[in-house]
């Protein structure tokens, strides 16, 4: 099985992904940050199924866009589980993740990314931070909207797909299938996709 981690926005969530699919998914709800809690739940988890880190397969981190600190805890525990171990460690879009939720050819997923933008993906796959509009008027008419929430984005013209908050289960589907396509990656490449620059960057900028 492979354990996998998001923490890239406000709803965490791990879970356990094998062969036969889905274990479980655990949501993680923490105003206060992730860090001070992932290895709790992390060390619950396994618990509830007579696992320990060694017996996983591998490890996979939700690597953005989103919270510049949220993908930082991800991606330096599935770093360290992966490196102590000996096992491969997987990063894999938020926006790919969400995207499993769809149902057509042409999907594009989108979420909140604050200042009045979203993190969203075309249907070609391109991930771009822009607003709901300007981001509407990138994809193609028959394009599947997949979010958390519609109930602030004028989009009531397009078929649109409601997808849970806990993305982890996605993360650890996606890392399954590249396992199984042969993929082992090495902790060390693991790296975040922020696709914004961090509020330090654009206030230096802006100075």
């Amino acid at each position: 099985m492979i354990l996998a981690i998001d923490t890239a926005h406000d709803h965490g969530s791990v879970a356990l992904h094998g062969a036969d699919g889905l274990v479980e998914t655990a949501p993680l709800f923490s105003p206060d940050g992730f860090a001070h809690v992932l290895f709790g739940h992390i060390e619950a988890l396994l618990a509830r199924h007579a696992l320990a880190a060694k017996d996983l397969l591998g490890f996979a981190a939700a690597n953005g866009p989103g919270s510049f600190t949220g993908l930082r805890v991800a991606l330096t525990a599935v770093k360290g589980l992966a490196e102590a171990t000996g096992k491969p460690a997987f990063g894999v879009s938020n926006l790919e993740a969400l995207a499993t939720f769809g149902v057509s050819a042409t999907r594009a997923p989108f979420y909140d990314a604050r200042r009045g933008d979203i993190y969203g993906a075309r249907p070609d796959g391109v991930e771009v931070v822009m607003p709901f509009a300007e981001f509407l008027a990138s994809l193609p008419p028959a394009a599947e909207l997949i979010g958390f929430d519609f109930s602030n984005y004028a989009a009531s013209a397009w078929a649109r797909t409601l997808a849970p908050r806990s993305l982890a289960g996605a993360v650890g589907k996606l890392a399954w299938q590249r396992y199984r396509e042969g993929a082992r990656p090495d902790p060390l490449t693991l790296d975040a996709n922020y696709v914004r620059r961090s509020d330090a960057e654009l206030k230096w900028k802006e100075a």
